[in-house]
């Protein structure tokens, strides 16, 4: 875990504490990060499912959650309320029962909680696969007015190693195969991201090409869309289309890229598609020694994020600072 980095979060979240909503309340993982956040106040975790069921869980794994707001979608209070929004939120395309019944899953119902305001941020995915973590909040969350697409980003933590010990990268997980305009709005929101997490991005649009030297739909599509990019945000540092070794090499760089802002000093990297975007991070994680923090949704109206489903407790604690740091 990247102490230092970490620690920045929760001293802005102690300032102002949040609460966290995580889908999957029996979950012997989640209890666990859910017991380390009661020790502190500045990230309280409400837990989905039934009490009794929860608090047994808990015991069973010996994992103190006294404090932790369990709420049981069976007897929710506000339920019709919350039925009745939903209705009106899918327009049309959800009746009443339909609704009522989604809302007896915690992906649902956890949503509907940062919707009215209950939670201002969601955990889920222990057990439920992206997807099921994905559409509701792009049903009842939705994109922000200035988005059109939910994308993603991985921050890459290596402690003591050169300046480069924090970077970005996007999209790995969501996007398939993004088209210019979309390229734009991942490398801007990527950008935002790395602020977050104390990085000044220096954006690269990665290729096979640097500077026009290869031909391709693929050269075209990055190049054109770092174009838009740096016409959209000029107070960016954004540059490309670029091989990765010219993006991170100030040698290669100022031979393959002279006179740019980013070549050999990028921290921020935006892959032409998602096989070369989670390639790349795996590359990272696994051989390069860095700790893969993500995929963080973006371009959402509020931090909704997902966990895989091979994580371990110390993910999950990791996950819920970094999701709450974004509300």
């Amino acid at each position: 875990m990247a102490i230092h980095m970490f620690q920045q979060l929760i001293d802005t979240l102690k300032k102002s504490p949040k609460r966290i909503v995580f889908t999957e309340g029996t979950d012997a993982r989640i209890l666990e990060a859910s017991a380390r956040l009661l020790a502190g106040t500045w990230l309280a975790p409400i837990l989905i499912g039934n009490e009794a069921e929860v608090k047994a869980a808990a015991e069973e794994v010996g994992f103190n959650i006294r404090g932790a707001e369990i709420i049981d979608p069976a007897t929710y209070p506000d339920m019709d309320k919350m039925v009745e929004e939903m209705v009106a939120l899918r327009r049309g395309k959800m009746t009443a029962d339909e609704c009522r019944a989604a809302l007896m899953k915690g992906n649902y119902f956890g949503t509907m909680l940062v919707k009215m305001g209950v939670a201002d941020c969601l955990l889920g995915g222990a057990t439920y696969s992206t997807a099921d973590t994905v559409r509701p909040a792009l049903q009842l969350i939705k994109t922000k007015p200035e988005n059109k697409i939910v994308s993603s980003c991985f921050i890459m933590v290596r402690e003591g190693v050169g300046d480069n010990t924090v970077l970005a990268m996007g999209d790995c997980a969501i996007n398939i195969d993004p088209t210019e305009d979309e390229l734009v709005e991942i490398g801007l929101e990527c950008a935002k991201c790395a602020k977050t997490f104390g990085i000044d991005p220096k954006v690269a649009y990665l290729s096979y090409s640097t500077k026009g030297s290869g031909k391709g739909d693929t050269v075209d599509k990055m190049r054109n869309a770092c174009a838009k990019a740096k016409a959209a945000a000029p107070e960016l540092a954004i540059d490309g289309e670029m091989q990765f070794d010219a993006a991170v090499s100030p040698t290669v760089g100022q031979l393959k890229f002279p006179g740019s802002p980013v070549a050999g000093y990028a921290n921020t990297f935006i892959f032409p598609n998602i096989n070369a975007g989670n390639i790349g991070y795996k590359i990272a994680q696994r051989l390069g020694g860095f700790d893969a923090y993500g995929p963080i949704l973006l371009g959402l109206n509020a931090p909704i994020n997902d966990l895989s489903r091979g994580c371990n407790a110390q993910e999950v604690y990791s996950m819920a600072i970094i999701t709450a740091a974004l509300a």
